[in-house]
């Protein structure tokens, strides 16, 4: 629906969530709670066809859909659990998994969680001119680690990715010139 109002010239804009680009409905196992989301995980099908989506610029940007939820809303069975997930910390090295696995170049993966967005909500682009506000990041694209709670800053630990190894940490975030975040 999205593509085809796109085509007929309909401004519209659609975004996708990192979660739903990795993962569907067989990853909620026997019904593990981390994997309880909003929107729902589907099938294969559905998850194949967000990451066609995006790849062909129908999906116009990759969100975090940061929706920390505490451990007594989790660790209840499936149906009772809170829908959410941490995703703020996830979103650079999760569409960095994305990007690696469909082939998708460096500068093209940044651009759907950083220009484009911005682009969509009228935010001028960030420039490394003098004069410029400098609020940017700087992270290592390669660097390993394991998504665990004492790896996570969130106040929200949970999350369907605990125990996976990811590539791609930010190691420091500039605000107005200042250090706002260094790792």
């Amino acid at each position: 629906m999205v593509r085809a109002a796109k085509a007929e010239g309909l401004p519209l804009t659609c975004d996708v969530d990192v979660h739903h680009l990795h993962l569907c409905d067989v990853d909620i196992g026997w019904f593990d709670p981390l994997a309880n989301l909003m929107p729902p995980l589907r099938g294969t099908r559905d998850r194949a066809a967000l990451r066609a989506g995006l790849a062909d610029g129908t999906i116009d940007a990759v969100c975090s859909d940061h929706a920390p939820v505490d451990d007594d809303d989790k660790q209840v069975p499936f149906g009772e659990a809170e829908p959410g997930a941490t995703g703020l910390e996830l979103l650079l090295p999760l569409t960095l998994k994305w990007a690696a696995e469909d082939d998708v170049p460096l500068p093209r993966a940044i651009a759907a969680i950083a220009t484009r967005p911005a682009h969509i909500l009228g935010v001028a682009p960030a420039t490394l001119r003098r004069g410029s506000a400098a609020d940017l990041a700087i992270f290592d694209p390669t660097e390993p680690w394991v998504v665990r709670r004492d790896t996570l800053r969130s106040q929200g630990k949970n999350t369907p990715f605990l125990g996976i190894e990811v590539s791609g940490r930010v190691r420091y975030t500039l605000l107005a010139g200042q250090v706002v975040h260094e790792l």
